[in-house]
């Protein structure tokens, strides 16, 4: 069994728990999920877990803070140990993480495996965080992804092969051909055939970073979709190095996120130049409303988000990579050397996990397959400077039908329906040492109009930003509750929030998104100033 987190731990005192903690413990309470009820193994039994039924209504759900995307020294542009990134996570209120190597050929033929021991090590001196290994994928002819699998007896080995069969860096097969596309494919296809012949248990698959380059186009967004819905899930709505911009850190040009490019031959061409920044933090397709994310949306099929930290290097840390021993390489090795401590800051542009981005995963108990089928069923939200300790959305209809984040909301055509947000909000100073504030929340609602006839379609014209909700004054455990009126058609739901020092209107116009995230300027990006909570929808299924 594994250990349950300390704010879920019936043996840990009140006493000993900070304001968040209680505030979390309280959450659990009233859910009745509170001791015995929320312990689960911490590995997967050998039946391959159900796929969440996109009718399920979840009352009772508790949100695991996690991290999909970190990196150690088994990366060869990283630098931290495993146990440093274990601790570390820990250290920041992580429930969950994944740790995502880039694919290379030290990886695949040395790293992988002594990976692996390290990640049974942590496992062992963490056993209140669940740690999962996975792959940084270089998608061929895109963009990364990150890939992942439970505990189990193959966990290291499917990943070695996924590796060495297509990786788009292995294999040189990084331009934007057509063959190439069809290679990323086949990569899922047989992924998804791994898990359905019992040789892993589950995989899930999330798209990084996906508008840095403006190499993943929205046809091939779709491809990944459709060649298994049950993998590809979703992708990042906020990229990692969020503290790239710091004033003074990195120069005039950066950017959070290190979104620094401009359009290349690789580009998908019908980006615009505004989709190479971030907005708020958050990824062009994420942050524009009635942009890619919605287009997706509009199909009435799930697509989630999640914040990351993409940890490599942190800002104004002070250890530096070790030297190499003569004539090694991190072929040779499979890893960077152990960091040295120098004492003085070193470059770098992320946070460590869990210190600044958070994605919060629902589930009823703790365990590694709660966490992933709390993704695959899209019960999620995310947010950045810890700007609440915790939410709950729910949809409901005149008739008493309800629905939750990832959920689907199904009603007779004229049933009037409610949108209900439940605030904790933030109990004590955040990382930075700041108290956040939630200044507002937008809900934000479109229509479902189906598979669109042009593939490369980015745009959901029907999709705006309804109601708008100041919450500047209210503190503590608060909640909202918004009219939406009459349902006349399939759509859905999500739901916005921010910090409200720093918006504006919105990339396709005031009359679709009135205060939306803005990019800042150019090496003046401080991201504890500009912060943003975003959720996952909830569909509206009409008789």
């Amino acid at each position: 069994m594994s250990a349950l987190p300390r704010w879920a731990d019936p043996a840990v005192p009140e006493k000993e728990l900070d304001p968040q903690g209680l505030s979390r413990r309280g959450m659990l309470r009233r859910a009745g999920l509170f001791g015995t009820a929320f312990a689960a193994a911490a590995t997967l039994p050998e039946a391959a877990p159900a796929a969440a039924s996109e009718s399920d209504d979840e009352q009772d759900l508790v949100y695991l803070v996690g991290d999909h995307h970190v990196h150690t020294q088994y990366s060869h542009d990283a630098k931290y140990t495993l146990a440093q990134a274990a601790r570390r996570g820990a250290q920041y209120g992580l429930d969950w993480m994944v740790c995502t190597e880039h694919s290379n050929l030290g990886h695949d033929t040395t790293g992988a495996a002594l990976e692996h021991a390290d990640i049974l090590a942590a496992r062992a001196e963490n056993p209140r965080l669940l740690i999962f290994q996975g792959l940084e994928w270089y998608i061929p002819g895109a963009e990364h992804a990150t890939v992942f699998t439970p505990p189990g007896e193959h966990e290291v080995e499917v990943l070695r092969q996924f590796e060495r069969s297509y990786d788009g860096k292995l294999l040189a097969r990084t331009e934007g051909t057509a063959a190439n596309e069809a290679l990323a494919v086949a990569a899922i296809r047989w992924l998804a055939a791994q898990k359905a012949a019992g040789y892993v248990d589950d995989a899930l698959i999330l798209a990084n970073h996906p508008s840095r380059l403006g190499i993943d186009s929205p046809h091939e967004l779709r491809a990944w979709r459709d060649a298994a819905p049950d993998l590809v899930i979703g992708m990042e709505g906020a990229p990692g190095a969020q503290g790239a911009a710091l004033p003074g850190l990195r120069g005039a040009t950066s950017v959070r996120g290190e979104y620094e490019n401009k359009p290349s031959a690789q580009s998908h061409p019908g980006y615009p130049a505004e989709a190479y920044l971030t907005y708020g933090g958050f990824d062009w397709m994420t942050a524009t409303v009635g942009g890619l994310w919605d287009a997706l949306l509009a199909e009435g099929r799930l697509f989630s988000i999640t914040s990351n930290s993409d940890n490599h290097r942190t800002v104004r840390d002070t250890l530096r990579n070790g030297d190499y021993p003569p004539g090694a390489t991190f072929d040779s090795l499979g890893h960077v050397p152990d960091p040295v401590e120098t004492g003085a800051a070193q470059p770098g542009s992320d946070f460590w996990p869990g210190q600044f981005s958070r994605t919060h995963v629902g589930v009823k108990r703790f365990g590694y397959r709660e966490v992933m089928d709390g993704l695959r069923a899209g019960r999620v939200w995310v947010d950045h400077g810890q700007l609440v300790d915790g939410l709950d959305v729910r949809l409901t209809s005149s008739h008493g039908r309800s629905a939750t984040l990832g959920g689907r909301l199904r009603v007779r055509r004229g049933d009037r329906i409610t949108l209900t947000v439940t605030v904790a909000g933030a109990s004590r100073p955040n990382f930075l040492g700041t108290l956040p504030r939630l200044a507002h929340l937008d809900v934000i609602r479109g229509a479902v109009t189906g598979r669109p006839a042009d593939p490369d379609t980015w745009r959901a014209p029907q999709t705006r930003v309804v109601e708008s909700v100041d919450v500047s004054r209210r503190t503590g455990e608060y909640t909202v509750r918004i009219p939406l009126g009459a349902v006349t058609a399939p759509g859905y739901v999500r739901v916005r929030g921010s910090d409200g020092k720093r918006h504006g209107a919105g990339l396709l116009g005031a009359r679709v998104d009135p205060h939306g995230p803005i990019a800042h300027p150019p090496g003046d990006g401080d991201p504890w100033l500009d912060t943003w909570l975003y959720t996952n929808p909830i569909f509206i299924e009409v008789a």
